[in-house]
């Protein structure tokens, strides 16, 4: 396979900023889900690779997000395809980063999802056909590296977390999904996570790679 898809987070060909309409009404807040972020384009959150967070005088945080809906080339992720990617997880508590896919209300399969107040577990859900597994490993850690892969197959839904198969869902994706990608760093508002320790102004995690392979793409 060759890779169909490379991350440039600095291409506003590839990736639009701060605005998803996985947030009600594109952003740049999503209270009911728990979140203190406030969306926004400034390139400093999001286009270098690393996502960050910073606090905002009002209580919420101006956050970084990305993602290929709405863009110029418009990608979506889609049955078959697998994306693989290289992250170091963020250190602060609060912090909510994540590699995930949307549209149209749904289609989401989150690639990782982590909270630091449950150090070594990183999230992996399917909530298109169901499938969810918290996955613990020393070797996830707040501020480590982690290498990741996903086959957004039709019937299983297979993820592996530094070169180790650890879950497949055994329902996966059917066989015409397809979806935009999102990566970004959300901030817990304590209802499912611990919020950010008093003090803490800035939080961050970073993607040092992305890319997406499609079999005769």
């Amino acid at each position: 396979m060759s890779a169909t898809f490379t991350a440039d987070f600095a291409s506003a060909a590839q990736w639009v900023a701060g605005r998803s309409w996985a947030y009600p009404g594109g952003g740049p807040v999503n209270p009911g889900d728990g979140k203190l972020d406030h969306l926004v384009d400034d390139p400093f959150y999001c286009r270098g690779g690393a996502f960050r967070a910073a606090l905002r005088p009002d209580g919420l945080w101006n956050a970084g997000l990305l993602t290929t809906e709405g863009s110029r080339e418009g990608f979506m992720v889609r049955t078959g395809d697998v994306l693989e990617a290289r992250v170091r997880l963020a250190r602060a508590l609060g912090a909510w980063p994540a590699i995930w896919t949307w549209r149209d209300g749904g289609q989401e399969i989150d690639v990782f999802e982590y909270h630091p107040d449950n150090p070594d577990v990183l999230e992996l859900s399917n909530h298109v056909n169901g499938g969810c597994h918290y996955y613990r490993d020393p070797a996830v850690a707040p501020g480590a590296w982690v290498d990741l892969r996903v086959d957004f197959g039709d019937r299983s839904v297979v993820w592996w977390v530094n070169g180790r198969r650890v879950f497949a869902d055994g329902t996966g994706v059917g066989g015409d999904w397809c979806a935009y990608l999102i990566v970004n760093l959300s901030v817990s508002a304590g209802r499912h996570h611990c919020p950010p320790e008093p003090g803490v102004t800035d939080m961050s995690f970073r993607v040092s790679r992305l890319r997406v392979h499609r079999h005769g793409g």
